[in-house]
């Protein structure tokens, strides 16, 4: 077979690859998502075909494309590659994390093929990643955070960042929840003691915000418009009065550590996770942690279970130590 027929073989595969990620953009998921799946693919796609080409180790090998074998079909792929393919990746030293990832596009793939008859079987449904560490962030004990968050306001950007803060370990948001929230409908529940956020997956949910946030989001509130653009929707504006970032709240965040003399790192995680361990510590109910989180799943093994909001109203008010009990 010519080079030629070989590159145009090649190509039909990327194409393959395209059409899954327009299918996960079809599903809402995450652009990182997409970019990290595709690259996946053609970092396996890559080491599959120079591997059939030669004994010898992929990674001295050249990535030119006339060196690479005729692919005739991804049905002729098994779990013995898919394993070579990760045993290699370990050998170039990369992450547990990343090769669970790697693994996880290459059975989505493989099921959207699947899916589409264009397979009989999923390589890589029985190959299992290798295990990863699960170091959970350190999280804060009640009292530092309470030395957090009790710094004396002396800016507009203090009474803002007080906001965000409070409601970073209130509310248990992702940092870029937070940085998106807008105006309605993430605060047309606020009196009722929720915000509406936009989470992972396009999925939104209602968080529920404390009695300390709340105070410190009306105090923000009545300032606001004293510096947003008059068109802006963000709940949180920065100095041009454009939307917040989230860059710039993990600086802001570094800035009040320092201020409030804490021995430790502290990062908008460390909140989100505060939260999560001072609710469960004190209440022991997972199922309202995980919903108040926005998990879909706590582990692989768990399945996602609804929780109607005033269960999760009163655990969160009987365990959050910033909370208060609803009316």
């Amino acid at each position: 077979m010519s080079a030629a027929a070989k590159i145009s073989q090649v190509i039909d595969a990327n194409a393959d690859i395209r059409a899954f990620v327009t299918e996960l953009r079809r599903q809402n998921r995450s652009p990182h998502t997409q970019l990290n799946y595709g690259r996946d693919l053609h970092d396996f796609l890559q080491f599959y075909l120079l591997d059939e080409n030669s004994a010898e180790n992929p990674a001295e090998k050249t990535q030119q494309a006339g060196s690479v074998v005729e692919f005739r079909d991804w049905q002729l792929i098994d779990s013995q590659a898919v394993r070579a393919f990760l045993s290699f990746r370990v050998k170039q030293g990369i992450s547990p994390r990343t090769l669970a990832r790697q693994l996880s596009a290459l059975r989505s793939f493989y099921d959207f093929l699947l899916e589409g008859g264009r397979v009989l079987k999923n390589p890589a449904k029985g190959v299992k990643a290798p295990k990863q560490p699960q170091p959970l962030p350190k999280s804060l004990d009640v009292d530092l955070t309470q030395t957090l968050l009790e710094q004396p306001l002396a800016t507009w950007q203090d009474v803002r960042d007080q906001a965000v803060f409070e409601l970073l370990y209130s509310a248990g948001l992702r940092v870029s929840e937070c940085a998106g929230l807008d105006l309605s409908p993430g605060l047309d529940q606020l009196h009722a003691g929720w915000v509406r956020v936009l989470g992972k997956g396009q999925k939104v949910r209602l968080a529920p915000v404390g009695s300390k946030a709340q105070a410190a989001l009306q105090a923000w509130l009545k300032i606001r418009g004293d510096v947003a653009q008059a068109d802006e929707q963000a709940v949180f504006v920065n100095r041009q009065g454009n939307r917040l970032g989230v860059r710039s709240i993990q600086l802001r965040l570094d800035k009040k550590t320092q201020q409030a003399g804490l021995p430790t790192k502290m990062s908008p995680h460390r909140l989100r996770h505060a939260c999560a361990t001072h609710v469960l510590e004190s209440s022991g109910d997972l199922r309202a942690v995980q919903e108040m989180l926005g998990h879909a799943n706590l582990s692989t093994t768990q399945i996602y279970t609804k929780l109607d909001l005033q269960h999760l109203a009163q655990v969160y008010d009987q365990a959050h130590p910033r909370a208060k009990k609803r009316d």
